[in-house]
C-alpha cells in the first residue's frame, strides 16, 4: 500500500489540480481503516471551501443502452466547449470475493485520454444500490480540483438510481428504441425522477423507431405529476456513434440549470441533499459500529442461526442485538 501523504500535501495537490494526488485521495476515502477515516476527514474539511461549483450529472439507463459509448461522447462534447469533466463510475463488486472489472477506462479510452477529463472507476463494494461507498466525498474532491462538470454513472436499474439522484443535480435516463414495448420494464418511478429521457442508439435503420419512441414517452410523461423543481422533463435522441444529439442533451441540461437557478430549486435542492447525507452517514455509521462491535460479533452467529431455524422471530433477535449493543 501507498505510504498516506500528510494532510496540507493532500490538500495542496487536490487544489493544485495534481491528478495523482487527487486519485490518492479517492482511494483514502474509500479505505475503511479507521485511521485512513481520519486522515480523510481532515482532508475534506480542508477542501470544503473550494467544493459546490460543479454541475453535478447522474446517468442511467438499462443494460445494453450504451451507457460508457454515451459517456466517452458526450465528455468529449463537454471538453470541445473547453470545460473540464471528471467521471465517476461504479463497477459492479463480486460478493463473493469483493473483486471488481474496474473496466471504465477501457471502455472509455479516447476521453481518458483528454487532459481536460478525469475517469475514476470505483468498486461498489457491496454497498446498497451499486453505489460506491464515498461518492459523495469523491464529487467533492473532483469539484475542490477545479472539475466543472461531474458525471456519475451508474451500474443500472435498481436502487442505485434513487442515491444518485440523492447526490446530483440532473438526472439523465439513457434508453433504448425497438426493444419491445419501450415503458416495459422500467420503473415508474426511475421515469419520475429522471429530468431528461435520451433515446440512444438513434442512428441508421433505428432513427425512425427512436422518433416513435419519443412520442411514446413523452404521452407517458404527460400522466406524471409536475415535479417539485417545476421543470417539465424532455425527451431526446441521441447516437454516440455518429455524434448526433449530444449537443441537443448538453443544451437541455444547461436549460435546466438556468431554470432551476432562477425559481431557486437548484439551491434548495442541493440543500436538501446534504441534509439526506448527513442522516445517510449516520445510517452507514451506526451500522459498521454495530456490526464490528466485539459483543455482537460474539451473538451474530448463533442470532443468525436461531432466526434461519424459525426458532426466533427476526424482531425479537433484532430486538435482543440492538438492546445488547446499547447497554
Amino acid at each position: 500500500m501507498r505510504p498516506r501523504l500528510t494532510v496540507d500535501l493532500y490538500i495542496e495537490g487536490i487544489l493544485a489540480r495534481n491528478r495523482s494526488i487527487l486519485s490518492q485521495a479517492i482511494t483514502l476515502i474509500e479505505s475503511r481503516l479507521p485511521t485512513d477515516r481520519a486522515l480523510a476527514q481532515r482532508v475534506l474539511e480542508g477542501v470544503l471551501p473550494y467544493t459546490g461549483h460543479s454541475f453535478r450529472i447522474g446517468i442511467t439507463g438499462v443494460p445494453g443502452v450504451g451507457k460508457s459509448t454515451f459517456i466517452e461522447a458526450f465528455g468529449q462534447h463537454i471538453t470541445s466547449l473547453g470545460k473540464t469533466v471528471a467521471v465517476l463510475t461504479v463497477d459492479p463488486s463480486s460478493q463473493r470475493s469483493g473483486g471488481s472489472i474496474l473496466g471504465d477506462k477501457t471502455r472509455m479510452e479516447t476521453l481518458s485520454h483528454n487532459p481536460l477529463a478525469y475517469i475514476r472507476p470505483s468498486a461498489a463494494g457491496g454497498s446498497l444500490g451499486g453505489v460506491a461507498y464515498r461518492t459523495r466525498e469523491a464529487m467533492l474532491l473532483c469539484e475542490a480540483a477545479g472539475f466543472e462538470v461531474l458525471l456519475i454513472e451508474t451500474v443500472g436499474v435498481g436502487q442505485s438510481e434513487t442515491l444518485v439522484h440523492e447526490m446530483t443535480d440532473f438526472f439523465l435516463l439513457l434508453m433504448l428504441a425497438g426493444a419491445g414495448d419501450e415503458l416495459q420494464g422500467i420503473k415508474k418511478g426511475i421515469m419520475e425522477m429522471a429530468d431528461a429521457i435520451a433515446i440512444t442508439k438513434a442512428d441508421g435503420p433505428n432513427r425512425s423507431v427512436a422518433e416513435r419512441a419519443v412520442n411514446e414517452y413523452q404521452n407517458a410523461l404527460h400522466l406524471f405529476p409536475v415535479a417539485e423543481s417545476g421543470w417539465t422533463t424532455r425527451v431526446v435522441t441521441c447516437s454516440a456513434l455518429e455524434k448526433e444529439g449530444i449537443e441537443n442533451v448538453w443544451e437541455t441540461m444547461q436549460r435546466y440549470e438556468s431554470f432551476t437557478r432562477q425559481n431557486g430549486f437548484f439551491t434548495k435542492n442541493r440543500q436538501n441533499q446534504n441534509l439526506d447525507w448527513l442522516k445517510s452517514h449516520i445510517r452507514q455509521a451506526l451500522e459498521e459500529r454495530f456490526l464490528n462491535h466485539p459483543e455482537i460479533r460474539a451473538q451474530w452467529l448463533a442470532a443468525e442461526r436461531s432466526v434461519q431455524a424459525g426458532e426466533e422471530l427476526p424482531l425479537s433477535a433484532a430486538e435482543r442485538l440492538l438492546n445488547l449493543f446499547f447497554t
